[in-house]
């Protein structure tokens, strides 16, 4: 590989699918997969194959779809776990196994009970038992950031020689800072003889912000692949976001030796899909991703801006994805304005069903809303998309009598498992009135943890987006909704999340207590 250019591992759906209340169907994973196949996502980390018979068949699912990356499935150092992650791969264009093993003190005692001496003969079987089934091997050393290094080089050296092509590095619980950390992957490379044979990796948490800082200071030092996120989702505080990564790289070319081969203009998109589909809304000042990244509200801002882009710019806001959010359809448009228009913003349908629900989609909207913005547009195509036939529970109706001096009451109509039920009911405002009318007819008895509004674009008429988070026990997950009445949004997450509730199955982690590398 050439040493300017650096590998794009994506973990969203191994690694971000671990936050509480992100799991995701298998459909949204291969929709997400192949939304980062079109982003040009080197290694997309497609899941844990041994840790549900979901997650082997999601893995098969994408191995089988995905044809221009590279499709990752993780094991432990373990030959079961290895065996299964081959035959989900098995199909795969091009595939690659990633096993790992715990190398800290606090790890190899408290988790595992080995000594050093079991943890090097433990990798080292494992990488030559993955060979059998690919020549492309990841080898991570978990929680190397609070490993010995004369440890980490001893056990990356040895499964090195056993056949591993690639050495990660995770910083798994967010401890290091940037400069331990480049400095750390400075070290493993002077030092380990046989380091010239393995591309070197970092996997970076957020637990104290650092996620980004971390990782871009190990590619600093040499390091040519980095492992991220879409948003930084995962795990407590998240992984190191893939947008601020590579837009870091391709920014500032004068500090960074290599670039990577992401397109862009597909970062907006694909962290609106994930967003979408897990839930977790993204925060308005994110960087690159949030809606306020391009937003100039200070007088001296606006006006520098204006006279020369550079002045408040270091990026254009096209380049990852930003429209210019001009209208450019309504309620007279046709199919082929819709589709046209559609593909302009990189969304193809693969069916002309597809293309028609989302057709119908927009219709509707025109009906109810003048002005159509391409947020508008991409929303339809994800609403298409999440469409799930198998859901328990759809929304049929809605009414909500809210006025002044009075107690707000709702009446819903949902179909259960087919059968409409209705039921009525009083609130502290029209919301939480049609959140009580719902949990009267499905008694989920899930505690309502969060309650969150957005609007997609401008106006008084825009479509607002609802996320709820529900609990029951130690079950966490998200529900999304939108539409231009907020009350109507806000029914629509709420039974999105009972959905997610009664359809998601907790994924089991057969291992000695993991979370994740």
């Amino acid at each position: 590989m050439p040493q300017n250019q650096l590998i794009i591992f994506d973990t969203t759906l191994r690694d971000g699918e671990q936050s509480p209340g992100a799991s995701m169907t298998i459909d949204e994973k291969v929709y997400i997969a192949k939304m980062l196949e079109n982003l040009k996502v080197d290694v997309i980390e497609a899941g844990f194959p041994i840790a549900s018979p979901d997650d082997f068949k999601a893995v098969k699912t994408i191995a089988e779809t995905i044809k221009d990356s590279t499709i990752c499935g993780l094991s432990r150092a373990l030959d079961k776990d290895i065996e299964v992650a081959g035959e989900a791969l098995k199909n795969a264009a091009s595939s690659r196994i990633h096993t790992f093993i715990a190398t800290s003190p606090i790890h190899m005692q408290a988790k595992l009970n080995m000594q050093p001496d079991e943890v090097v003969e433990m990798a080292i079987r494992a990488v030559k038992k993955a060979r059998q089934y690919t020549d492309n091997i990841e080898f991570s050393a978990e929680d190397a950031g609070r490993s010995n290094p004369e440890f980490l080089c001893r056990i990356i050296e040895a499964t090195i020689n056993a056949g591993a092509t690639t050495i990660n590095i995770p910083d798994t619980v967010g401890y290091t800072l940037p400069h331990q950390f480049g400095a750390l992957i400075r070290h493993l490379l002077e030092t380990i003889p046989n380091a010239d044979k393995a591309i070197f990796s970092s996997h970076c948490h957020n637990d104290l912000g650092l996620a980004v800082s971390n990782s871009l200071a190990a590619v600093l030092n040499g390091a040519r692949q980095v492992e991220c996120t879409i948003n930084g989702l995962g795990e407590r505080a998240g992984n190191a976001a893939l947008e601020e990564i590579v837009m870091a790289v391709r920014t500032r070319q004068d500090v960074f030796g290599c670039d990577t081969r992401i397109d862009t203009t597909h970062i907006v998109p694909a962290s609106r899909l994930v967003s979408r589909i897990t839930g977790f809304p993204v925060q308005p000042n994110k960087a690159i991703v949030g809606k306020n990244a391009f937003a100039h509200e200070s007088g001296i801002h606006q006006d520098g801006v204006l006279k020369a882009r550079e002045t408040y710019e270091i990026m254009l806001a096209q380049d990852v994805g930003w429209s210019d959010n001009k209208i450019v359809l309504g309620k007279h448009s046709g199919r082929n304005a819709f589709k046209t228009r559609l593909k302009e913003l990189n969304v193809e349908f693969e069916s002309d069903e597809e293309l028609n629900q989302a057709f119908a989609r927009f219709k509707n909207l025109a009906d109810r809303k003048h002005e159509i913005f391409d947020e508008d547009l991409t929303l339809l195509v994800s609403q298409n998309k999440n469409a799930n036939v198998d859901d328990i529970y759809e929304l049929v109706y809605s009414e909500v009598c809210s006025e002044t001096g009075e107690t707000p009451q709702a009446t819903v109509s949902i179909k259960v498992v087919g059968e409409e039920q209705t039921a009525k009911s009083k609130g502290g405002g029209p919301v939480d009135a049609v959140f009580k009318a719902i949990e009267t007819i499905v008694q989920s008895r899930a505690e309502l943890k969060l309650y969150s509004v957005n609007n997609i674009t401008r106006g008084t008429d825009a479509q607002g987006e609802v996320t709820i988070q529900l609990q029951i026990n130690e079950r966490i997950v998200y529900g999304y909704g939108a539409h231009t009445d907020i009350v109507i949004a806000s029914a629509k997450s709420y039974i999105d999340a009972l959905n997610k509730l009664h359809t998601v199955i907790k994924r089991q982690h057969p291992q000695y207590d993991h979370d994740g590398v």
